[in-house]
């Protein structure tokens, strides 16, 4: 089965070659010692391939892996591939969402499988509020952003740390309300980047988009597709922006 390559390659990848770029991807993350994908680990990788795993989103999934392995200190060994599935899986489960149920399917995912396969690490509502009030910080701290959208960065940020003092152990409804409240930021915050990003940032993230889309734009119809590029170029203007998540799935 074909799966979808990263944006700007514009073609399909069989499993085995989609295997041979991951382990050079991979190689390339382990400061170049050769990490053969072979025997069980093969099978892993390809299956990624066969579940509809785009390459771009394997490679977010890798990246996550060795950033967390790389927070406990000196590293004393290669990381390999199954470390990484975990997150791979993760991360094809946030694409999921951010391109629709319709553009998952074409590209070849099966919802079931995806949920089976996934070991989901489920985080806490404090590390996540932690998390994203460091994220949103550093973004005020370090970045030079729309007037419009700094102050909307800033009202969150000051929300977030409100409702941080005191979400440890909450349960029930109150936690429910919470993560509620998170939802309807997050979407405040991604109409907000769409609204007041440059023109130029703009435009990047929809050719990107378009990119990502290449392989799958025969197979959609015309709502899907435009559905998927308004996702697509809403996620890619929030990566430019380095403006994190909210919600707590």
């Amino acid at each position: 089965m074909d799966v979808t390559t990263p944006a700007g390659e514009g073609m399909a990848l069989e499993p085995g070659d989609y295997c041979r770029r991951v382990e050079a991807y991979l190689c390339r993350k382990n400061d170049g010692h050769l990490v053969r994908i072979v025997g069980p680990s093969f099978e892993r990788v390809t299956g990624w391939a066969r579940l509809g795993v785009p390459l771009k989103v394997a490679f977010q999934g890798i990246d996550r892996a060795c950033e967390r392995y790389h927070r406990k200190g000196q590293r004393r060994r290669p990381i390999h591939i199954d470390f990484c599935e975990a997150d791979v899986l993760e991360s094809f489960e946030a694409w999921r969402r951010a391109v629709g149920a319709s553009v998952a399917a074409i590209a070849g995912a099966r919802a079931g499988d995806g949920d089976r396969a996934t070991s989901r690490r489920r985080l806490s509502l404090t590390a996540h509020l932690d998390r994203v009030l460091v994220r949103l910080s550093s973004l005020l701290a370090t970045q030079e952003s729309p007037a419009e959208l700094r102050a909307m960065v800033e009202r969150v940020a000051l929300e977030i740390d409100r409702l941080r003092g005191s979400a440890r152990g909450l349960r029930g409804d109150a936690r429910r309300d919470v993560v509620e409240r998170l939802g309807t930021l997050d979407g405040e915050l991604a109409e907000g980047a769409l609204r007041w990003a440059p023109d130029s940032l703009i435009a990047e993230a929809l050719a990107a988009a378009r990119e990502e889309l290449a392989p799958l734009r025969n197979r959609m119809s015309e709502t899907a597709y435009e559905e998927a590029l308004r996702r697509i170029s809403a996620r890619e203007v929030r990566a430019r922006l380095q403006l994190p998540t909210l919600t707590l799935d």
